[in-house]
């Protein structure tokens, strides 16, 4: 396969090389498909959460089980700082 890189990817792939880390293109380009699967493992395996998360909250909602929206809302945000303890508002 041959790939032709804007320029200023060429250079992104250039400096990652000069820094010694790589030792050349191909171990760059390698190295950014196996994070770019890493990402897409991590999106689907969010997606799938939020898509269970959604579906509790369906049937809670079927159930008559609903929360007012306020409270609804700092529930979430009590849980988001419990997942993420370290991040801002």
């Amino acid at each position: 396969m041959q790939i032709v890189l804007a320029p200023e990817l060429e250079q992104l792939v250039q400096r990652q090389i000069a820094s010694g880390k790589y030792h050349s293109a191909i171990e760059v380009l390698t190295a950014g498909v196996h994070l770019l699967e890493q990402h897409d493992d991590i999106y689907r395996g969010r997606l799938q959460e939020l898509q269970q998360e959604v579906q509790i909250g369906w049937n809670a909602a079927q159930r008559g089980e609903l929360v007012e929206g306020a409270t609804a809302m700092a529930q979430i945000r009590a849980n988001l700082k419990k997942r993420h303890p370290s991040e801002r508002e």
